[in-house]
């Protein structure tokens, strides 16, 4: 099963960052964003990506066409114009990097990668700039279970503000911030899904 990540946003509401990098290749710890979803993802079994690349895409491909030469010892023979490389330490992963368009939506860079996955088995598809504590293996079960198009897991945001209980003018309680978990904007909820098919016809975007 492979895990299409879709990184070409421009993230606009981190600008001190995104203005040098993708968001997507800001790092935690150390490491890219991308890289820890990817990491949760093989940690799960699916270690098979397809990368939907838009802003500042190149450099994404950098980060994985030197990964193995960064993390491995090497010898460079000028002579023979050869590298060797001993001892990796880079992941056993499977990454395509496919350009989708700076501009393009989100149904549109699923539909740009349909080419890149294989249309007689399922496949994983989350948000590149979003970690989450998700039993993916877990998830993935689920779905086969019940055979249904596609299977989503989703979280509605702790509310930034407190609430009113009101029974006319009376009011009943007062909620604090952390209780009011009603969430009515589709626009602050990341998701990752299941998908039994290449790609959609039609997908709702769901936030920047």
């Amino acid at each position: 099963m492979k895990a299409v990540i879709l990184a070409g946003g421009y993230g606009t509401r981190i600008a001190e960052e995104t203005s040098v990098r993708p968001k997507p290749m800001i790092e935690i710890g150390g490491k890219p964003i991308l890289w820890h979803i990817m990491k949760i993802y093989a940690h799960n079994g699916v270690s098979d990506f397809v990368v939907c690349l838009g802003y500042k895409g190149y450099m994404v491909k950098e980060y994985f066409a030197n990964q193995v030469l960064h993390n491995s010892d090497v010898t460079i023979d000028n002579k023979k114009n050869k590298v060797i490389y001993h001892g990796t330490s880079a992941e056993p992963w499977a990454v395509t990097l496919v350009d989708t368009g700076d501009q393009t939506l989100t149904g549109g860079r699923l539909k740009r990668v349909a080419p890149y996955l294989d249309s007689s088995e399922p496949f994983c598809m989350t948000y590149g700039d979003g970690l989450a504590n998700v039993d993916i293996a877990a998830a993935i079960a689920f779905h086969q279970h019940h055979g249904r198009i596609a299977t989503l897991t989703a979280v509605i945001p702790l509310g930034r503000y407190g609430a009113l209980d009101l029974e006319g003018p009376k009011v009943n309680r007062f909620l604090e911030s952390h209780q009011a978990t009603t969430c009515s904007s589709t626009a602050a909820t990341r998701l990752a899904a299941i998908g039994a098919r290449p790609y959609c016809r039609r997908f709702h975007r769901m936030g920047d």
